[in-house]
């Protein structure tokens, strides 16, 4: 099977995950009545495991809700030393390098992973480890907040297989990573 990291994320027009004090309330504001998934669904039924940042975890964790994922979920941290009792049979603490993490989680047979966080999802991109990115982006300017994207030693070409707008509003466009071409 082949090794895949993906992403998928709802971000601004202007390229923010989080607003200034880490709200996600915004991602909200188009009116979705019917609870159309937008293609969530069917990128889950492509990974085997997440992998997300300890603030992507702690976020999760403070919903009111139920635990959302049914698959194995890896938490990027060096200082979390014990997830709650309640996830424990859901949820695996990793450190290390992105490689050695990546390595752990494949001897344990995930292949395709679903990266999660922006501060991880930064850290793959300038370790050049994303081979997807879904990024949906709603119609709102944020002006500042937690960016999608962050500093990059070098450019790195995506190609954009697809874009789709939901609701009339929102637009979803997937990107693959373009290996073989130089700038």
């Amino acid at each position: 099977m082949e090794k895949r990291n993906k992403v998928y994320i709802g971000t601004s027009l202007d390229g923010f995950i989080a607003d200034k004090e880490g709200g996600l309330d915004w991602l909200d504001s188009i009116p979705n009545t019917d609870q159309i998934d937008m293609g969530y669904g069917a990128f889950m039924a492509q990974v085997d495991a997440l992998v997300m940042g300890r603030n992507t975890f702690d976020t999760v964790c403070g919903f009111d809700i139920d635990w959302p994922y049914d698959k194995p979920v890896f938490v990027l941290s060096h200082t979390l030393k014990q997830v709650p009792e309640s996830l424990q049979d859901k949820v695996q603490i990793v450190c290390g390098s992105l490689q050695e993490v990546l390595e752990e989680i494949r001897r344990q047979g995930y292949r395709r992973l679903y990266i999660d966080g922006g501060k991880t999802i930064q850290s793959f991109l300038r370790e050049d480890l994303i081979d997807e990115m879904t990024i949906t982006t709603i119609p709102i300017l944020l002006g500042s907040g937690i960016p999608l994207f962050g500093e990059l030693e070098k450019p790195l070409l995506f190609e954009c297989l697809s874009s789709q707008i939901f609701l009339g509003k929102i637009v979803q466009s997937h990107y693959v990573r373009k290996r073989h071409s130089e700038f």
